[in-house]
Order: C-alpha cells, then structure tokens, then sequence
C-alpha cells in the first residue's frame, strides 16, 4: 500500500473546475457554489456540505482539475463518496482521501486504466441507478463536467447546474 503522504500536497494549489452543492427542497433543486476550497480539501467539502443543513437532499459535485470528478453526500449517519477515476489518487490529494475514507488502498504507481470508486448508488433514490451511474463514468470520451452535467440532467437539475456553472 502507497501512503499518502509520499506525494506532493496539491492541497494548497488551486485548481481549475467547479464545486457546486445541489440542494433538493421541498421537491425543487437548486445549486450553489461551494468554496474552491472544497476541489483540493475533501474535509472541506464534506463540512460545507453538511453546514447546508437541507431538509432534503445535498450532493456536492466536485469537477477536479477538468481530469475527474468526486460526488459527495452527507447523511446523518456519515458520507457517501464516489470518485470517478481511482487512479487520479496518484496525483490528487483529494481523490486519495476518498479512497482512505473508502478504505481502499492506492493503486499501484504507474496503474492505467481508470476505474470509480465509492458508492455506484449514491444517486439510486434521486433518479439515477447504480448500473446506469457507472455506465456515464465509464464514458471515456466525455470530460468530467460533461459527465456531471448528464448527471444532473438524469436526476433533475441540470439547469440549475448549468445556471451555476456557466456563471463561473
């Protein structure tokens, strides 16, 4: 098992993509933008995420460096993680942390391949079931934000991601 701390930090490097909270209130979405903070900090994210204190849903989506993308969901009783390429955990602080969160171990320097990790059903009961999740991460020829757009538009917000994105 590779440690974590044998990479260089990228915590303190800002990095191109978006962080954005999707927010389901009383059966409508809306998003807002998450700290820049949250692509480099996984505790980050998972803190601003919970500080929403919904009634309903909260997904983070994370667009990391335009090279893959974490999904994250606070629950009372913990945190439903995806990210869609383990192997960015070689380069990227922040996919490392999923995967010890998910206690899973590195993968192997020099590993091809891309392959998720974490939870295929963290959208099941928004719309988006676990088969057809993995199909849309398994697109290698759509970007990160490409994939996440598909994914709101398959749970019902799109638009108001696009809103959000778009602004940036």
């Amino acid at each position: 098992m590779q440690s974590v701390q044998s990479r260089d930090d990228t915590r303190d490097t800002a990095l191109p993509g978006y962080a954005v909270a999707a927010i389901r209130e009383e059966g409508r979405w809306r998003c807002a933008r998450l700290d820049a903070a949250t692509l480099v900090d996984l505790d980050a994210a998972i803190t601003e995420l919970r500080a929403l204190r919904s009634t309903g849903a909260v997904v983070g989506l994370l667009d990391v460096d335009d090279e893959f993308f974490v999904l994250v969901r606070p629950s009372p009783g913990g945190v439903s993680l995806l990210v869609s390429d383990a192997v960015a955990a070689l380069d990227y602080d922040i996919a490392a942390d999923v995967l010890d969160l998910l206690r899973v171990d590195l993968p192997a320097e020099g590993e091809d391949g891309l392959w998720p990790e974490g939870d295929l059903g963290i959208l099941s009961d928004l719309g988006l079931p676990a088969d057809e999740l993995e199909v849309l991460v398994g697109e290698l020829e759509l970007y990160p934000d490409e994939q996440l757009a598909a994914i709101a538009r398959r749970c019902g917000f799109g638009d108001a991601l696009a809103e959000i994105v778009d602004a940036r």
